[in-house]
């Protein structure tokens, strides 16, 4: 069987899966009362169930255990074989931390400590940045700076998206984008394992989006968002990071740059007015667009096509081919996207 095809049975696995079981969360959250109530910072106007990072898990996992079953691990050499099981327990982790917050409200700091700890397990399993590559230089090998640098990018990444986790199918879409785009660029630059992640997790955020987009019958909660985006980095991490050329180190982050570029924003706002980086305020991009006069749509779709630009963009620097079409075709969208904008919040 052509490694290829179990790219798509990854997706498609996922997406069914998801599609399938995410009707019967749904029934199980509203009969526990495991429901997100309306609040001052919230935009939904009626109590929802916040279990749907359980249904993205499940599809995640379910295909990944297939497509090991089916054989096509059996590619791989053992290092990148072990690299899929690191980001699987991994995000296992982050998982069912999310998942105790939704259920228990946990403390900030006692979330930011159990995070710390899996992503130190993840590095410990291979998710590790091991060097990075700069111009004229070459290859600069982190050493000690390795573990440190890994957890604050697996631990901002986790929070990261779960910080634009605010407007109906936002992190999803965005998420969805995001690995659709890693996965193209993983296949490109000959990194199966990282692929196969990649189309997992996209196939389970985009199948979400069928019960999430606005009007949203489902939210991931933080069980999601921790998994999405712990996935989303770790890929980055073994697929991209680990390939020694400049252009490929950059690519996690442009592809990712939405949430970065958010909560990098917000946190220094909140710092230039003396309140703490965790503190919950409307300070979000997707805030001020709906503040400008955005309907919530037209806001999800404007963040959309700007994951869609910056995904545009890593596509061209990784070198695929048509990838200055795509990067053109990106900016098209994006400059149409900004033109309603504007004509709307005038």
């Amino acid at each position: 069987m052509p490694p290829e095809i179990y790219h798509l049975i990854s997706f498609l696995v996922a997406a069914v899966v998801v599609l399938w079981t995410t009707p019967d969360i749904r029934k199980i959250g509203i009969k526990s009362g495991r429901v997100d109530q309306p609040g001052e910072r919230k935009v939904h106007q009626r109590p929802m169930v916040r279990l749907g990072g359980v249904s993205i898990f499940a599809g995640t996992i379910t295909s990944l255990l297939i497509v090991w079953w089916l054989g096509g691990f059996g590619s791989l050499p053992p290092d990148k074989e072990w690299q899929i099981w690191g980001v699987t327990l991994g995000g296992l982790g982050f998982f069912l931390i999310g998942l105790a917050d939704d259920l228990l409200n946990l403390s900030p700091l006692s979330r930011l400590l159990m995070q710390v700890i899996v992503a130190a397990g993840a590095w410990k399993a291979g998710v590790s940045i091991d060097f990075i590559t700069i111009p004229t230089m070459g290859i600069v090998n982190l050493d000690w700076l390795s573990l440190p640098i890994t957890v604050i990018w697996l631990v901002g990444m986790v929070n990261a998206i779960n910080w634009i986790d605010g407007l109906d199918g936002l992190a999803a879409g965005v998420s969805g984008i995001a690995a659709v785009v890693m996965l193209v660029v993983a296949l490109f630059m000959h990194q199966p394992a990282a692929a196969l992640i990649a189309a997992a997790l996209a196939g389970a955020a985009l199948g979400f989006l069928r019960y999430n987009f606005n009007p949203a019958q489902i939210f991931m909660g933080d069980g999601g968002a921790y998994f999405m985006g712990f996935t989303l980095a770790s890929v980055g991490v073994i697929g991209l990071v680990k390939i020694p050329a400049f252009t490929a180190v950059l690519l996690p982050y442009l592809i990712l740059a939405v949430p970065i570029v958010d909560m990098s924003a917000v946190i220094l706002a909140r710092l230039r007015r003396g309140k703490s980086p965790f503190t919950a305020d409307k300070s979000h991009l997707h805030h001020r667009l709906l503040k400008a006069g955005l309907s919530h749509r037209w806001t999800v779709l404007f963040i959309y096509s700007l994951t869609l630009w910056v995904g545009s963009l890593a596509l061209a620097i990784a070198g695929i081919p048509s990838g200055i079409a795509y990067a053109c075709a990106g900016t098209s969208l994006l400059s149409f996207a900004v033109w309603r904008v504007w004509k709307i919040s005038r």
